[in-house]
């Protein structure tokens, strides 16, 4: 991808020109970026208690018997979202789909391995573990090929 950014005092806005044959998925993420002017707070509940999350502790956020939960470390917080809403919070941080009811930081990944089953099974720095679906699978390697990952 190349990229080009003209800064001149003629410019009266900032305006932003993308140029590609197709649309991919790539584009919608970069999209999704840009709209994130001021980044939407993720709250989570945990016994009775509402808790600002930092989605750079987040490993992986999961739907599960309808409910929505952020998978931190050794804790578990509710957040009252539907995971699609949650995903669109969190593409600028670095998640991406791992498989229908799960999205994962791809900055918290330590390790893989190629379960029975033909998925992939992602360890994360925190010790949790999740898996990726064969249909994601590819999209997530390439992802992480791209680079752009940091391990704060």
């Amino acid at each position: 991808m190349k990229v080009n950014i003209d800064i001149d005092e003629k410019h009266t806005e900032t305006s932003i020109t993308i140029q590609a044959d197709v649309w991919s998925e790539e584009l919608e993420e970069i999209l999704q970026v840009i709209k994130k002017r001021k980044s939407q707070r993720l709250f989570g509940i945990e016994d009775d208690q509402t808790v600002m999350l930092d989605p750079n502790d987040i490993d992986y956020v999961y739907a599960e018997k309808r409910k929505t939960f952020a998978a931190l470390k050794d804790k578990r917080f509710e957040i009252k979202m539907k995971l699609y809403e949650v995903e669109k919070i969190l593409i600028p941080h670095h998640f991406m789909r791992f498989s229908k009811s799960v999205i994962g930081n791809l900055n918290r990944i330590q390790r893989f391995e190629l379960s029975f089953n033909g998925n992939l099974c992602v360890y994360f720095l925190s010790g949790n573990k999740e898996f990726i679906s064969r249909s994601h699978a590819s999209k997530v390697k390439e992802k992480l090929r791209m680079g752009g990952l940091t391990h704060d």
